[in-house]
Protein backbone atom coordinates (compact mmCIF):
# COMPACT_ATOMS: atom_id res chain seq x y z
CA UNK A 1 0.00 0.00 0.00
CA UNK A 2 1.15 3.41 -0.99
CA UNK A 3 1.80 6.01 1.28
CA UNK A 4 -0.96 7.81 -0.46
CA UNK A 5 -3.05 5.36 -0.34
CA UNK A 6 -2.11 5.13 3.47
CA UNK A 7 -3.18 8.67 3.92
CA UNK A 8 -6.07 9.62 1.63
CA UNK A 9 -7.55 5.68 1.29
CA UNK A 10 -9.77 5.07 -1.79
CA UNK A 11 -12.86 7.24 -1.72
CA UNK A 12 -13.59 6.28 -5.46
CA UNK A 13 -16.06 8.39 -7.23
CA UNK A 14 -16.25 11.12 -4.43
CA UNK A 15 -13.16 11.70 -4.03
CA UNK A 16 -12.17 12.18 -7.35
CA UNK A 17 -15.19 14.63 -7.74
CA UNK A 18 -14.46 16.89 -5.11
CA UNK A 19 -10.34 17.17 -6.28
CA UNK A 20 -8.66 15.34 -3.75
CA UNK A 21 -8.96 11.67 -5.02
CA UNK A 22 -6.18 11.96 -7.89
CA UNK A 23 -2.76 11.30 -7.01
CA UNK A 24 -1.84 14.66 -7.77
CA UNK A 25 -3.69 16.29 -5.76
CA UNK A 26 -3.31 14.11 -2.63
CA UNK A 27 0.76 14.70 -3.59
CA UNK A 28 0.08 18.22 -3.95
CA UNK A 29 -1.49 18.69 -0.93
CA UNK A 30 0.91 16.50 1.25
CA UNK A 31 4.15 18.84 -0.20
CA UNK A 32 2.22 21.62 0.52
CA UNK A 33 1.39 21.01 3.97
CA UNK A 34 5.16 19.73 4.29
CA UNK A 35 6.41 22.70 2.43
CA UNK A 36 4.47 25.09 5.19
CA UNK A 37 5.13 23.40 8.18
CA UNK A 38 8.73 22.71 7.37
CA UNK A 39 9.32 26.48 7.03
CA UNK A 40 7.28 28.05 9.88
CA UNK A 41 7.86 27.86 13.49
CA UNK A 42 4.95 26.66 16.07
CA UNK A 43 2.66 24.88 13.78
CA UNK A 44 -1.05 23.50 14.95
CA UNK A 45 -3.70 22.31 12.35
CA UNK A 46 -7.58 23.00 12.80
CA UNK A 47 -9.85 20.48 11.11
CA UNK A 48 -12.96 22.27 9.71
CA UNK A 49 -16.01 19.50 9.25
CA UNK A 50 -17.68 19.80 5.80
CA UNK A 51 -20.45 22.41 5.24
CA UNK A 52 -23.14 22.08 2.53
CA UNK A 53 -20.67 24.11 0.33
CA UNK A 54 -17.58 22.64 1.20
CA UNK A 55 -15.44 19.10 2.32
CA UNK A 56 -13.69 18.74 4.91
CA UNK A 57 -10.60 21.06 5.27
CA UNK A 58 -7.74 21.13 7.12
CA UNK A 59 -5.94 24.70 8.46
CA UNK A 60 -2.44 24.68 9.35
CA UNK A 61 -1.64 27.60 11.70
CA UNK A 62 2.17 28.93 12.36
CA UNK A 63 3.52 31.09 15.65
CA UNK A 64 3.25 34.23 13.78
CA UNK A 65 -0.56 33.69 12.76
CA UNK A 66 0.00 33.12 8.86
CA UNK A 67 -1.77 30.26 7.45
CA UNK A 68 -2.78 28.11 5.38
CA UNK A 69 -6.28 25.61 4.15
CA UNK A 70 -6.86 22.68 1.77
CA UNK A 71 -9.36 20.45 1.60
CA UNK A 72 -8.90 16.55 3.19
CA UNK A 73 -10.98 13.93 2.68
CA UNK A 74 -12.79 13.61 5.91
CA UNK A 75 -11.40 14.25 9.70
CA UNK A 76 -9.55 10.65 10.04
CA UNK A 77 -7.50 11.48 6.83
CA UNK A 78 -6.72 15.34 8.79
CA UNK A 79 -5.92 13.69 11.74
CA UNK A 80 -3.71 11.52 10.47
CA UNK A 81 -1.73 13.69 7.96
CA UNK A 82 -1.42 16.31 10.67
CA UNK A 83 0.15 13.49 12.79
CA UNK A 84 2.71 12.52 10.44
CA UNK A 85 3.38 16.28 10.22
CA UNK A 86 4.31 16.26 13.52
CA UNK A 87 2.30 18.87 14.63
CA UNK A 88 -1.20 19.00 17.02
CA UNK A 89 -4.74 18.63 15.47
CA UNK A 90 -7.82 20.09 17.24
CA UNK A 91 -11.31 20.22 16.10
CA UNK A 92 -12.05 23.91 15.01
CA UNK A 93 -15.71 23.42 16.26
CA UNK A 94 -14.42 22.70 20.04
CA UNK A 95 -11.27 24.96 19.90
CA UNK A 96 -12.23 27.58 17.88
CA UNK A 97 -8.92 29.51 15.46
CA UNK A 98 -6.00 30.50 17.45
CA UNK A 99 -6.24 34.17 18.17
CA UNK A 100 -2.84 35.32 16.35
CA UNK A 101 -4.55 33.65 12.93
CA UNK A 102 -7.33 36.54 13.38
CA UNK A 103 -4.50 39.08 14.00
CA UNK A 104 -2.19 38.21 10.99
CA UNK A 105 -5.59 38.39 9.01
CA UNK A 106 -5.71 42.05 10.36
CA UNK A 107 -2.41 43.01 9.61
CA UNK A 108 -2.48 41.39 6.40
CA UNK A 109 -5.92 42.41 4.80
CA UNK A 110 -5.50 44.01 1.55
CA UNK A 111 -5.91 47.23 0.99
CA UNK A 112 -3.74 48.47 3.82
Amino acid sequence: MSFFSRMFGSKGGDAAATGTGSKEARAETIAHFREFVGSRQGCEAFVEPPTRVTQTTMVVVADSGEWTRRRVPDTATAMKLAKQLGVPAFDVNLSGYPSRMREWNEQHRKGR
